[in-house]
C-alpha cells in the first residue's frame, strides 16, 4: 500500500507533525482513505480539524490467525480549535519527539575546518556501514576525511562476488566480506535494531538511504528492508555524497600497519592491493570500522599493543524450509480469508520468525538473520575455508526461507583469556576449515536433512527443499558421528534438542527434508577492542591508544547494518570534537 505523504514532511516531520497517536487498528485490506477517516471516527473530530496526517509507522499483528491486522502509529496535527488536552487525557495522545537531526557543530559557512593551517584529515577505514556513515558524518561536517578500502567498489566487488559463486573463482580481497558497502551489502538489508536510540540517529540512517534510492516504505513499515540490488544503489549515493563535499576514497587500500607514539596514533602503512605499492599516511584521528571478518587486521593490532578482548559469539548452520511453510505457519491458509482478494503476503510481506531455545545442557539456541524468501549464500572470506551467510532481494520471492540456527559460545569455549584474547579466530578458522573438507574441498558447503541429522546419519539424497546455496552442497553428516565433528558437541546436542522444540512453535521446522547447511560463524567478530565510553572525555577512543576510534562490528559494538551506521554517526561526531577545540 502506497501513501500520499507531503515530500517536507516525509523526510522532517517535526515540522508539522504535533502528536502522536499509536495503536490504531485497520483491516490488511482497507484503502489509503480509511486511515484519515478512521481517525476522525476515533478522535471524534471533523475534517478540518485534523489539519495533516503522518504515517509513522505500520506494522501487523497476526497472533490471531483470524483476525490479521495492521497496527498504525500515526502523527497528526490538528487545528488551534481542538482541544488537545482532552485528546490526549481521551485517547492516549503524545507529543510527538523532535527527531531531526542535530550536527554536533556546523561547518564553517563557505569553507572547512580543512582548510585551517597545518589540518590532518581524520581517516576512515572500512566502507561497510559503520565506515560509510561516519564518512559521510564527517564529510557532512566540513572535515573532508580520507577513507581506504582494502576491497573495491561496490559493482566490481559483486562481479567478482557472483563469480565465486558461480564459478569459484575466489578472491580474498573482494567477496561476501571484503569491498564497498561491507557484509550487510550481501544480506537481506535488514534497517531495524535493538539498540537504544535515543537521538534516533537511525532515523537519519534511513533518511540518507531514501535519498540514495532506497522505497520511502523504510520510514514507516515496522520491519524495513532493503535486500541486495537495492543496497548497492545506495551505497554508491554514499560514495557520491561524501566525494561531493570534499572526501577521498580509495579502494584495493588495505591497512597494513599503525604507527603509535607515546600512546597516540601518528599514521598509518597500508598496501595498494592492485600494484603492491606501500605507502604511509599521516593522522592522528583514526576511525578503524574494518567488520567482523577483519582478522588479519585484529591481529595486526594486537601485536602493535591496541587493547583487544574476547567476546562471545555464535556458531551452527543455516536452515531452510519452503518460505509457504513459513507463510502458512504464521498466517494461516489463504483460504481462510475469503474477505481479502488477494494473497496476505501481497499485504504484509513473506513472514519471518525468531525463535529461541534454552537447551539441557545450559546452551542457548536461537534464530539468526533471519532471511524470508532469500537464498544461502557462501561467504568466507579465506581461502580453503567454508562460511554461509543468508541474502535476499526487496522482493522476498525466492522460494525458501533460510536463518542461521546458532548456538551461543563464551571465550571459555575457545579458549580465550587476556593472554590470548584471539583464540577466537582460530576456533572459527578451524570449523570453517573442517567445513571445507567435508564440502568437498572446492568450496560446497556440507548439509545435511534435518530428520537425518535428528537420528545422526548421513543424508543420501534430498527431499523437497533444494539448496540455494552456491557454488552448491554436499550430502554428508554434520553431527560427526564417527567422523570430523564440524561443531563441537555441546554445539550439535543443543540443536538437535532445539529443532523439535522449534517445530512445537512453527508447524513443519523439523520436517524431517528440511535443509542444514555448514557453517556459520560469522554472527559477530570473536573479539572487542575497547575503548572509552561515550560520556568520557576520551569517548569512543581506545583505551590505550589516543586517537584510534575502534567502531562498528568489527570492534564489537554493532550487530547489523542499522546499529553499525548508528555507531558510526557517533563515532565521528566524537572525533569531530577534536576539530572544534
Amino acid at each position: 500500500m502506497q501513501y500520499s505523504i507531503c515530500p517536507d514532511l516525509l523526510l522532517n516531520n517535526t515540522t508539522l507533525v504535533t502528536y502522536r497517536l499509536t495503536n490504531l487498528k485497520l483491516p490488511l485490506d482497507h484503502k489509503p482513505s480509511d486511515l484519515r477517516e478512521t481517525v476522525l471516527t476515533f478522535l471524534n473530530l471533523q475534517d478540518d480539524e485534523l489539519l495533516n496526517l503522518h504515517v509513522f509507522r505500520r506494522g501487523y499483528d497476526a497472533r490471531k490467525k483470524s483476525n490479521i491486522h495492521f497496527i498504525y502509529t500515526l502523527d497528526l496535527q490538528f487545528s488551534s480549535d481542538v482541544d488537545i488536552s482532552l485528546l490526549i487525557s481521551k485517547n492516549h495522545l503524545q507529543k510527538t519527539p523532535d527527531m531531526e537531526y542535530k550536527p554536533v557543530f556546523s561547518a564553517i559557512e563557505g569553507n572547512s575546518y580543512a582548510s585551517n593551517p597545518g589540518y590532518q584529515r581524520p581517516v576512515v577505514v572500512g566502507t561497510g556501514p559503520c565506515g560509510l556513515f561516519a564518512a559521510l558524518t564527517l564529510a557532512q561536517l566540513g572535515l573532508k576525511p580520507l577513507v581506504i578500502e582494502r576491497g573495491k567498489a561496490v559493482r566490481e566487488r559483486t562481479k567478482d562476488t557472483w563469480g565465486f559463486w558461480r564459478k569459484k573463482i575466489f578472491n580474498q580481497e573482494s567477496n561476501v566480506q571484503f569491498g564497498e558497502g561491507g557484509a550487510g551489502t550481501f544480506s537481506d538489508g535488514k534497517l531495524w535494531t535493538q539498540t537504544k536510540d535515543k537521538r534516533h540517529l537511525g532515523r537519519k540512517v534511513m533518511e540518507e538511504m531514501v535519498r540514495g534510492g532506497a522505497p520511502e516504505e523504510i520510514l514507516y513499515v515496522s520491519k524495513p528492508h532493503v535486500g541486495t540490488f537495492r543496497l548497492v544503489k545506495i551505497v554508491e549515493y554514499l560514495r557520491s555524497e561524501i566525494e561531493r563535499l570534499g572526501g577521498e576514497i580509495r579502494f584495493s587500500t588495505r591497512l597494513e600497519n599503525i604507527l603509535v607514539e607515546a600512546g597516540e596514533i601518528r599514521g598509518l602503512e597500508t598496501v595498494n592491493m592492485t600494484s603492491g605499492e606501500s605507502s604511509q599516511i599521516d593522522a592522528n584521528q583514526v576511525v578503524l570500522a574494518v567488520g567482523h571478518s577483519a582478522r588479519d587486521t585484529f591481529e595486526m593490532l594486537h601485536s602493535r599493543g591496541v587493547f583487544v578482548e574476547p567476546k562471545p559469539f555464535s556458531i551452527g548452520f543455516r536452515i531452510e524450509h519452503p518460505q509457504g511453510l513459513i507463510d502458512r505457519a504464521r498466517f494461516g491458509n489463504e483460504d481462510r480469508y475469503p474477505q481479502h482478494p488477494g494473497k496476505i503476503v501481497e499485504h504484509v510481506g513473506a513472514a519471518d520468525y525468531k525463535l529461541v531455545h534454552h537447551a539441557k545442557n545450559g546452551r542457548s539456541v536461537y534464530s539468526f538473520c533471519m532471511c524470508p524468501g532469500g537464498t544461502v549464500v557462501a561467504a568466507t572470506s579465506e581461502v580453503g575455508r567454508v562460511v554461509t551467510n543468508g541474502m535476499s532481494q526487496y522482493s522476498r520471492l525466492e522460494r525458501n526461507a533460510n536463518a542461521g540456527i546458532v548456538v551461543g559460545i563464551e571465550p571459555e569455549d575457545f579458549g580465550a583469556d587476556e593472554k590470548n584474547p584471539l583464540a577466537g579466530i582460530a576456533f572459527q578458522r578451524n570449523i570453517e576449515s573442517i567445513a571445507y573438507e567435508l564440502g568437498g574441498e572446492n568450496y560446497f558447503a556440507p548439509g545435511q536433512l534435518v530428520g537425518d541429522f535428528l537420528a545422526g546419519r548421513v543424508s543420501q539424497k534430498l527431499g523437497e527443499v533444494k539448496p540455494s546455496y552456491k557454488p552448491g552442497v554436499k550430502l554428508t553428516d554434520l553431527t560427526g558421528k564417527g567422523a570430523t565433528k564440524v561443531l563441537p558437541p555441546y554445539a550439535i546436542e543443543a540443536i538437535q534438542e532445539a529443532l523439535p522444540e522449534f517445530g512445537k512453535q512453527i508447524q513443519g521446522f523439523d520436517q524431517p527434508d528440511a535443509l542444514l547447511t555448514g557453517v556459520e560463524t560469522r554472527t559477530s567478530a570473536p573479539i572487542r577492542i575497547r575503548r572509552h565510553v561515550e560520556k568520557d572525555a576520551l569517548a569512543f577512543q581506545s583505551v590505550n591508544t589516543a586517537g584510534l576510534y575502534p567502531a562498528g562490528e568489527g570492534a564489537g559494538y554493532a550487530g547489523g547494518i542499522m546499529s553499525a551506521a548508528i555507531d558510526g554517526i557517533k563515532v565521528a561526531e566524537a572525533l569531530a570534537k577534536y576539530y572544534s577545540k
